[in-house]
């Protein structure tokens, strides 16, 4: 089940609205290059939190992928943050340490 959160950014983006508070996200790079959106504030299901990719979109992602990804640079993630700010995101980035 997501968490109410969760719930209010999938409502808003269903209505094409934007959230009036900021959702925490860390951006990560896979070996292969895409990059992933995780949201680790949004629950997605026990041990997950929400994620998003260009192809997929949302779905659940267990936070220890910090262990299989490396820290996305601002140039990889900007067209996956301007993506998810025109459905109704508004982000804070954050470093994972």
């Amino acid at each position: 089940m997501l968490a109410a959160r969760a719930q209010l950014v999938r409502a808003a983006e269903e209505k094409g609205e934007r959230m009036t508070t900021q959702t925490r996200v860390v951006f990560r790079r896979w070996d292969n290059g895409d990059i992933i959106a995780l949201f680790p504030d949004l629950e997605e299901g026990e041990g997950y939190c929400l994620s998003y990719e260009h192809v997929g979109q949302h779905g659940g992602a267990d936070y220890r992928i910090i262990n299989d990804t490396e820290p996305a640079k601002e140039t990889e993630y900007d067209s996956l943050f301007k993506e998810l700010s025109s459905i109704g995101y508004n982000l804070r980035v954050i470093k994972h340490r």
